[in-house]
């Protein structure tokens, strides 16, 4: 698959988790797309392209204006037990098998949506570990309990290969376009999106990928 050929061969230059950087990439003659959150410098600075810009600091002044509350949830994460973050381990191997999508890339979506909490609700009625809007249940075909996590990981799985198919595998693409909508990406030429939320939920996404590929790295090297 086009996205899992991209994302193994994506550089991870990873700072600390939570750090904020531009993202850079190019294209190798193979047609793979490479990723950097560090500012390439050298000789072959130059066929990088920034495809991101850092999401304003907290504590800016745009920051400032979004006002104390980034997400508004209806009902937020409350599960803090460290148990959380491997709980759903075999639903999201299921979910990665099935649908070709790397498990680093469900972890970091789920991280940033819910924080491996289930109940979540946003304030747009997105809903569970991958904040699944009941269109998007609807549109995927997929039936049952939106709460449970099998049912939300399969459904929030298959929207990412189902935009991963409609952007050629591009990384950077299927996640925005996960928060943003396809809609959104045709909009503006399957670019990114020039809204601050999505550039910020982009960067937040990226940071727990390349965190949670390191350690899968590391842990098949043991």
């Amino acid at each position: 698959m086009a996205l899992r050929r991209a994302l193994v061969l994506a550089l991870l230059l990873a700072t600390a988790p939570g750090a904020r950087a531009d993202v850079y990439s190019w294209t190798d003659a193979d047609g793979v797309q490479h990723f950097t959150n560090v500012r390439p410098s050298g000789g072959g600075a130059g066929k990088w392209k920034k495809v991101l810009d850092s999401p304003p600091e907290a504590g800016s002044k745009a920051a400032a204006k979004r006002g104390n509350c980034e997400r508004c949830d209806k009902v937020g994460s409350t599960d803090t037990s460290p148990e959380r973050f491997h709980r759903y381990d075999a639903y999201i191997a299921e979910a990665s098998e099935l649908y070709k999508i790397p498990v680093p890339l469900i972890r970091a979506v789920i991280k940033v949506e819910s924080d491996f909490d289930p109940h979540v609700v946003s304030s747009m009625d997105c809903k569970g570990l991958m904040q699944v809007h009941p269109a998007v249940q609807e549109d995927m075909g997929t039936v049952g309990d939106v709460f449970d996590p099998r049912t939300n990981i399969m459904t929030g799985t298959r929207l990412l290969r189902w935009l991963a198919n409609h952007v050629d595998g591009d990384l950077v693409l299927t996640i925005a376009g996960y928060h943003a909508g396809l809609g959104s990406l045709a909009k503006y030429g399957y670019t990114v999106p020039p809204y601050a939320y999505t550039r910020q939920y982009l960067k937040m996404v990226l940071e727990r990928y390349y965190q949670y590929k390191a350690e899968e790295t590391r842990a098949h090297t043991r």
